[in-house]
């Protein structure tokens, strides 16, 4: 039996029919483990290209019926049978294999016959990969990245493994039972956090591979994920103020208006947008002259306002755009595996460029370097960065790096990386890019993710709250979303403004305070192509919205200036140690139990609780203060033990936060 087992260097091998099985150390307190129907292991780290800390004092120990590695404070035990059982420093069971087969023996006896780790070949080659995992009903599962379900607990989940317009899949979990687990894979699949089983599947694959650490506490976990998988850049002091954004400025005139206007009124304000259809087509990248005659100009007037410029970039590229056909005989673009190459149908056939391709990366920046980045533009919104298929069938696509269904997750990532090389080779040391999208290890990369086309109603503003704490926990420090949602929204409906204002009050205490939204009615097109060939939204901008909500607006506008020295650092914790911004209240309290049930309110860093107000009508709300501190009401200035629950009003003016004494920080609403 002990020779199915062997030590290479500081890694533990096993193999037995067919299969090749590798546990190795990959950073503080964490193993990673491949395995593969054959011989030689795929030479991609994915997520895990991080270099990781030497991992001093590996021990490995292999006998008749079991093998043993154990790095830190993780153990994984592998018996005879192929089994897989990790453990925590005091030998509590973290994760164990699911298996139920007449091989089980010690344990149960079935005939079920369903194993732990599954290859189901596909004709032709690869294969189906299912990885199976015993369930503890009582465990709670967080992070997985950005979905629009409303959860906050992913435990009795099904969570698909792909990337859409608002859904951002990022693989990696953080348990109640205190270990980590990042699937390393970015092949299209899906995962079920079951009562009775928790099951991985990747449709089409040609290796296992996750990672898996153990911390005692949920921010130990999530300081050894960012270790290996990259920590995001110190975020620039500009973007931690406000940005204004609108489906969209149709002009350069128009634009500057706007910003004249904060300026006018005393308003602070750090970031102003140029939303899509600025250029003269899908896939030209540049400034359409006509409408934006002196981009120059329009950013040196910005930049002497104090305002950065923020322009959208999408991947999409019009077949009769002036670089398609170079795009097309160089391999730049996305193909397909069958069918008719388009991508997307909008204002004409699409199609996506080959983010995985570096030669295609370096080709859209040089694009951008010369008509946006020289010309003072530091700032990009990567929209689009799915990418959005006019279909999602994954199996027609194909990419330089493999078929849609084995990579498709990484775009993204990869979207991000080609920016941020772009950036960092030429002299920016603080990169920040807005994205659609993103995949695990794409924080190092700049990557500021927002949560997509959102419906802009109370429900889609409760689905926020959860989706942006989970991103932060899946690894991804930097989020934000559109303050009021951006699919409808009346600036004249009373109703409406209402919720503008819940919505803007949430936004103050994100990563990103950042305004924007579609708005009715629709303003017509200028023109017919390019820069013309697009409608524009209703107005947008804080006075837009009535002069009852404008005074809150205001008000709230200038506590996010009054924070900004606490905001600064928070986001210095992020660069060095990955800690998210914005987290739920176990985070910081892992001994409360109650904290780990608390899903209508989080901590944005360690010293303010924030309770939004998500629902229609409601004027007041009951908040839970976690026990191991004192809170402070900042409206009432009352004082309160920590592990109690206390009633809140919230007239319109006021959102419920609390902070906790002896903190850093101190502010009135």
């Amino acid at each position: 039996m002990g020779k199915m087992f062997r030590q290479e260097g500081n890694c533990l091998i096993r193999e037995l029919h067919g299969e090749k099985l590798c546990i190795e150390p990959w950073g503080k307190n964490s193993l990673r483990v491949r395995a593969i129907m054959g011989s030689e292991f795929i030479n991609e780290d994915w997520a895990l290209d991080t270099e990781p800390d030497s991992c001093d004092g590996v021990t490995i120990s292999i006998n008749e019926q079991e093998a043993i590695i154990k790095n830190g404070k993780i153990r994984a035990s592998i018996r005879y049978d192929g089994l897989i059982t990790y453990y925590n420093q005091e030998d509590k069971v973290l994760l164990k294999e699911y298996v139920r087969n007449r091989r089980e023996l010690t344990r149960y006896c079935s005939t079920l016959n369903l194993e732990a780790r599954e290859f189901r070949p596909h004709l032709g080659g690869d294969y189906a990969l299912t990885v199976r995992f015993e369930s503890d009903p009582e465990e709670k599962i967080f992070g997985m990245g950005q979905y629009q379900h409303g959860y906050l607990n992913q435990k009795n989940c099904r969570l698909l493994l792909e990337q859409r317009n608002s859904q951002a899949s990022i693989p990696f979990a953080v348990s109640s039972l205190g270990y980590g687990f990042l699937w390393n894979n970015p092949a299209v699949g899906e995962v079920v956090f079951g009562k009775n089983l928790t099951e991985w599947y990747a449709r089409n694959t040609k290796q296992l591979d996750y990672w898996i650490t153990a911390g005692d506490t949920p921010a130990e976990i999530e300081e050894q994920y960012a270790d290996v998988t990259g920590k995001v850049p110190m975020m620039p002091d500009y973007a931690m103020g406000f940005w204004q954004c609108k489906l969209r400025y149709q002009t350069q005139d128009e634009l500057l208006s706007i910003a004249r206007e904060y300026k006018k009124r005393g308003l602070p304000i750090s970031v102003i947008v140029v939303d899509f259809f600025h250029w003269t087509n899908h896939g030209e990248w540049k400034f359409d002259p006509d409408y934006w005659p002196d981009p120059e100009g329009m950013i040196r007037e910005l930049k002497e306002m104090g305002i950065e410029l923020m322009v959208s970039i999408w991947p999409t590229v019009a077949k009769d755009s002036e670089n398609y056909e170079e795009m097309n005989e160089k391999d730049y673009l996305v193909k397909n595996d069958m069918g008719i190459t388009t991508h997307m149908e909008f204002t004409g056939n699409l199609v996506f460029f080959d983010a995985t391709n570096p030669g295609a990366r370096d080709y859209v920046w040089q694009k951008v370097k010369e008509n946006y980045y020289d010309k003072g533009v530091k700032l990009f919104w990567l929209d689009e960065a799915e990418p959005e298929y006019g279909n999602y069938f994954f199996p027609l696509y194909r990419y330089k790096l493999g078929p849609a269904l084995q990579v498709n997750n990484i775009y993204p990532r990869l979207f991000s990386k080609g920016f941020y090389d772009g950036m960092k080779e030429s002299g920016e040391d603080q990169v920040i890019n807005l994205v659609r999208c993103a995949w695990a290890g794409s924080q190092k990369y700049g990557a500021l993710l927002w949560s997509g086309d959102v419906d802009s109603s109370y429900r889609g503003l409760r689905e926020q709250l959860p989706a942006g704490l989970n991103a932060g926990l899946a690894g991804i420090p930097w989020w934000t979303m559109d303050i009021g949602g951006f699919l409808r929204g009346n600036p004249d409906d009373p109703d409406f403004r209402k919720l503008l204002v819940r919505w803007f009050q949430f936004g103050v205490f994100c990563p990103v305070f950042r305004l924007h939204g579609e708005r009715l009615p629709h303003q017509e097109p200028l023109g017919s192509k390019g820069g013309g060939l697009f409608f524009s939204g209703a107005d947008n901008e804080v006075w837009s919205y009535g002069e009852e909500a404008y005074e809150i607006l205001k008000k709230y506008m200038f506590l996010r200036e009054e924070i900004k020295p606490y905001i600064k650092k928070l986001m210095e914790d992020a660069h060095k140690k990955g800690n998210p911004v914005m987290r739920p209240l176990f985070y910081d309290f892992p001994e409360d139990e109650t904290a780990w049930e608390i899903e209508d309110a989080y901590m944005f860093g360690p010293d303010v609780l924030v309770a939004p107000i998500m629902h229609e009508g409601m004027d007041k709300r009951k908040v839970y203060l976690p026990k191991g501190a004192k809170w402070r009401n900042t409206n009432t200035d009352q004082v309160f033990e920590g592990g109690s629950w206390v009633e809140c009003t919230a007239p319109l003016a006021v959102i419920p936060v609390f902070t906790r004494q002896g903190g850093s920080v101190e502010f009135n609403i």
